[in-house]
């Protein structure tokens, strides 16, 4: 589609946003933010290997972050509305194919 992702300089984090995996046996990985832990650690979530039921604790410094923010799963997350895996593979289909 065109879309190219950007780098974050700053780390400023945000549920929804886009990143990939640095480090680890899940290595180069598209992944959203499903929660912020502290300074050091969030959840991430792709819908199929790291499903909502067991989201990966991750370092952010393990992290390439982008510009990205799915608002639409960020607005779902905060609100504390259902949301299914299902859901969470078609907010990253997009990502998914540059890769």
């Amino acid at each position: 589609m065109g879309c190219k992702l950007k780098l974050i300089m700053d780390s400023e984090l945000s549920i929804g946003q886009v990143v990939r995996s640095r480090a680890g046996r899940d290595k180069g990985g598209i992944f959203l933010i499903y929660e912020i832990l502290d300074s050091e650690y969030v959840l991430l979530v792709d819908g199929k290997i790291r499903r909502l039921d067991r989201p990966k604790k991750k370092k952010i410094k393990h992290l390439v972050i982008y510009h990205s923010i799915l608002s639409e799963f960020k607005e779902k997350v905060e609100s504390n509305q259902k949301i299914n895996n299902a859901f969470v593979r078609s907010q990253l289909k997009e990502f998914l194919r540059e890769d």
